[in-house]
């Protein structure tokens, strides 16, 4: 495998970004992996270098750059309530045109990778990226075959570039991971986001892990479920190879 950190220029600056891709058999498809509220971390590189030991060209990006801010864990300590509101700041400091411009820059600089190909993509996002790789399949129609949001959020608002309206401007395939416990995204939300997708013919798949909470497929949480976290990869790994392929 081979592993690189670079900052890739953005519009707004410089998006520190780990990169890993197979050594051998290249170029590989793109996939844009968007973090989870609490940011870069270790857990989430290993997940990256999963995706690409079964043929993949993952981009992790920092999104948080804006802010200065690359792990959470690198900053002064806070007591407990302290930090959760520190992660909902820079969570706030973020939103669908910002991260869409970044996935810009990072589509262009995989288009001149060698190591990338240049052929259909994809875009995953956690939790607060859900939304973010939805509508990164929207913004990039030529590009972005498929896309999943796991146990995203706010995939349902009053915005006019509310996911669940992102969805029907794109024709690639879209999956949603959805827990059945989740306060971030309740299942009355996740019926809404169903009966949108059904009722205007979007090729997609909305599916609730019964039994889950919101972060099933992170390792190191407390609500890790390996069931669930395995059966997650599955479809991934799945929907990749009938789209990216």
């Amino acid at each position: 495998m081979i592993e690189q950190t670079l900052d890739i220029a953005t519009r707004d600056g410089k998006t520190t970004t780990f990169i890993v891709h197979p050594e051998r058999d290249g170029p590989h498809p793109v996939i844009l992996f968007f973090m989870d509220a609490p940011a870069i971390r270790e857990e989430l590189r290993d997940m990256a270098r999963r995706i690409a030991t079964v043929g993949y060209y993952v981009m992790l990006p920092n999104l948080y750059y804006r802010r200065g801010v690359m792990e959470l864990a690198d900053l002064p300590p806070l007591t407990e309530a302290d930090a959760r509101a520190r992660m909902f700041d820079l969570m706030g400091s973020i939103n669908i045109p910002l991260v869409m411009s970044d996935a810009d820059a990072l589509l262009d600089f995989a288009g001149r990778d060698p190591a990338a190909s240049p052929g259909p993509a994809a875009a995953i996002g956690y939790c607060m990226s859900g939304q973010y790789a939805i509508n990164t399949a929207a913004r990039h129609p030529e590009r972005i075959a498929c896309a999943a949001s796991l146990y995203g959020v706010q995939l349902v608002t009053d915005k006019p570039d509310s996911p669940h309206l992102a969805a029907q401007k794109t024709k690639a395939e879209l999956y949603f991971a959805c827990a059945e416990h989740d306060t971030y995204a309740p299942l009355e939300t996740v019926e809404a986001l169903d009966a949108s997708l059904k009722s205007n013919g979007v090729n997609a798949e909305v599916e609730i892990y019964k039994g889950a909470h919101h972060g099933f497929a992170f390792p190191q949480r407390a609500v890790y479920d390996k069931p669930s976290a395995e059966r997650h990869w599955e479809r991934l790994f799945a929907l990749f190879k009938r789209n990216l392929s």
